[in-house]
């Protein structure tokens, strides 16, 4: 492992600060598996021994890397490489979360919590555009890769237009596939607000990270072209330490 870190070099007549490139170094270690998961990085002495830098250049480096879950520090034990983050292209292209999973080599699993009929909360209610009333069918799942929770998503549907759905098992069946082949409504369209959040006790539970941890909420409003009104409202919280979101914008800069 020693190796490694001392193969990383930082120059000292550039303006890029010195614990960004080291930052970046050791993010790359870990991008290209050169070190992985649960290995233990070296000592801050010894990291600023070998690269010949202060403390608080290396400890400015490793605080960012914890901070944005591509290391845990563990009091008393060092310092470790965590596991990898997975990008989520959800943002700019609609597929299934399986079918983003198995696209990265990852193995999904489903957790169904709860399926039920309810009535409320009303934010689900205006979002899907019906009285404060009419019932919903509410849907939470933990969906995971490789064994790991990612995210938690609690889903409100319309009850009576899609009551099959009552009885479709979320553990092995999508449910936009479901929708599609029990009623030929495919959804096409979907508005997404995001917002970060801290977890609360239940949320940490269920995605087996302490409370307080950082989430990425994600409201989703999901329509489509072969119903007038929307189809799906959800409510989903990733974990921060284990997800990061790209988006391709394409088009001409107006000045």
């Amino acid at each position: 492992m020693d190796s490694i870190f001392k193969s990383i070099k930082l120059d000292k007549n550039i303006p890029i600060p010195l614990y960004y490139q080291f930052k970046k170094q050791v993010l790359a270690l870990i991008e290209n598996g050169m070190i992985q998961e649960g290995d233990m990085l070296p000592p801050e002495n010894e990291l600023c021994e070998t690269l010949n830098v202060s403390r608080p250049t290396i400890r400015q480096a490793l605080s960012e890397l914890v901070t944005e879950g591509y290391l845990n520090r563990y009091k008393g034990k060092g310092t470790f490489v965590s596991n990898p983050k997975v990008e989520e292209r959800f943002l700019s292209k609609l597929e299934t979360f399986n079918q983003e999973m198995i696209s990265k080599g990852l193995t999904p699993k489903t957790k169904v919590i709860k399926l039920e009929k309810l009535t409320g909360p009303h934010e689900a209610n205006e979002k899907l555009g019906l009285p404060l009333d009419a019932p919903l069918i509410y849907l939470s799942r933990v969906r995971l890769a490789d064994q790991s929770p990612l995210v938690y998503v609690e889903t409100f549907l319309p009850y009576e237009p899609y009551l099959k759905l009552m009885e479709v098992d979320f553990t092995v069946n999508s449910l936009y596939q479901s929708l599609e082949e029990l009623y030929h409504v495919r959804v096409n369209r979907v508005r997404r607000e995001i917002e970060a959040i801290n977890a609360r006790r239940k949320e940490a539970e269920l995605l087996q990270i302490t409370k307080n941890k950082a989430l990425i909420l994600v409201r989703t409003i999901a329509s489509s072209d072969d119903v007038p009104t929307p189809v799906e409202f959800s409510i989903a919280r990733y974990r921060g330490d284990r997800n990061k979101f790209s988006v391709d914008i394409l088009g001409y800069y107006c000045s």
